[in-house]
């Protein structure tokens, strides 16, 4: 049984869950013994050498875990494409009927919001023909897409060689714009969620968004839990020199957009300082709200109290775990959220919103709605305040970190894989 499976992220190139989905869960199914084609978009050259290091720069890719991904092959899209001429009579029907798909869905209102880079749509595309293009050299048995971006590329792939295709919702627009959502972007999503044999969902948070707000019979839909990695020895968490500290740290560590509720953060921040002094806030990450963030923490009037780390990956990201005394996800709408599940790897109470995937499963949490700066603050209070209470949460949030696992999260799409290959 073999996958083409479609990504837009993948470790070192990771900007928030996706790429670390995708890592966990590929790995985990070639454990399985299940063979995979990954496709990846081209990435920034970085300096960051992450649980897999890219060796070579055109084609296929290698990682520096082979043995770790002995049944998965990589396929890196690395150049500009030249479109596909969907009128040419040297291509098979099903052909031309994929490259007008690739070429349409754009002209179909998807215009680019602020929540996406301007040229979003044309790489979407040239990824989309791209994909086509390898799928002649490969041989699968299905198509696997995650997250909008690689819908259009997964149903032309599928309508080119009649596999079926299975779309993997991390995320959907209504989580990252709310009511304002973009048009073209909800429509792709639609399309993909219909088109496919089978949709996956990383939780019933999610899933109940697909039936209402895309109109999928839930039936069609299957929640595969997200998971985390176990690593051996002193909890997969190394040990740094910290600086000593004077403040007890609460940390926010994800995109600073809308959908992460980085506003209602900094509001219970303000409430928490008038009752506790000896507080830092510490607000790692990087997105289009972060000078709006800046500018509201000044306006507040608690800006020295708030540290703006921007941007972090490996290390830093566990140093900043690692300082923290609880870790808050505000989020507005989190189909999951791996966050909660990283911060109790490193022995971090957390406190996440109701809105939230993760709520449904995580017990060893406190839990608040993500408007409620007033309860926010109050069990931010709470944890700093009472060693008790934050060591039963340290200690029960890390033993419930058996309950996520990607080897499990694998065993489970397998199962969905075999069903819609065999038919029930």
């Amino acid at each position: 049984m073999k996958a083409f499976m479609l990504g837009w992220e993948f470790p070192p190139f990771i900007s928030g869950g996706l790429g670390t989905a995708c890592y966990g869960l590929t790995k985990a199914m070639g454990r399985l013994g299940m063979q995979i084609a990954f496709i990846l978009p081209k990435g920034r050259i970085s300096g960051y050498t992450g649980p897999v290091k890219i060796l070579s720069a055109e084609g296929s890719i290698k990682t520096e875990e082979a043995s770790e991904f002995e049944n998965v092959s990589f396929h890196r899209i690395t150049s500009p494409l030249r479109p596909y001429v969907g009128s040419s009579g040297h291509q098979p029907y099903s052909q031309q009927r994929s490259t007008r798909y690739i070429r349409s869905w754009q002209s179909e209102g998807s215009g680019q919001g602020q929540n996406y880079p301007q040229d979003m749509a044309a790489q979407v595309r040239r990824y989309a023909a791209k994909a086509v293009e390898i799928a002649t050299v490969e041989d699968f048995d299905l198509v696997h897409a995650h997250d909008w971006m690689t819908y259009p590329a997964g149903i032309a792939v599928a309508m080119s060689n009649g596999k079926p295709l299975i779309v993997h919702v991390h995320s959907t627009e209504f989580d990252r714009s709310g009511e304002h959502v973009n048009q073209g972007i909800y429509d792709i999503e639609r399309q993909g969620m219909h088109l496919a044999s089978r949709v996956i969902a990383v939780s019933n948070y999610t899933r109940n968004i697909i039936a209402s707000r895309y109109g999928v019979s839930p039936e069609k839909v299957e929640v595969v839990y997200n998971g985390i990695d176990h690593d051996i020895g002193n909890n997969g968490v190394s040990a740094y020199a910290l600086p000593v500290k004077t403040d007890r740290i609460v940390l926010f560590l994800g995109r600073i957009t809308m959908q992460k509720g980085p506003e209602y953060f900094l509001a219970a921040a303000k409430k928490v300082l008038e009752k506790i002094d000896n507080v830092k806030f510490v607000m790692a990450g990087d997105g289009d709200m972060t000078h709006r963030m800046v500018e509201y923490a000044a306006y507040l009037g608690i800006g020295h109290k708030v540290l703006f780390t921007r941007f972090l990956q490996g290390t830093d990201v566990d140093r900043a775990y690692q300082m923290a005394d609880l870790y808050v996800m505000p989020s507005v709408s989190e189909p999951f959220g791996i966050a909660p599940l990283e911060a109790l790897k490193h022995n971090v109470p957390v406190l996440i919103s109701k809105q939230s995937g993760i709520g449904e499963v995580l017990t060893h949490a406190l839990k608040v709605d993500f408007w409620d700066i007033n309860q926010m603050a109050n069990k931010i209070v709470a944890v700093l305040k009472l060693p008790v209470l934050r060591r039963i949460l340290q200690e029960n949030g890390h033993s419930e970190l058996c309950k996520f696992s990607w080897q499990d999260a694998a065993t489970k799409i397998k199962g969905i894989y075999e069903r819609v290959i065999t038919g029930p």
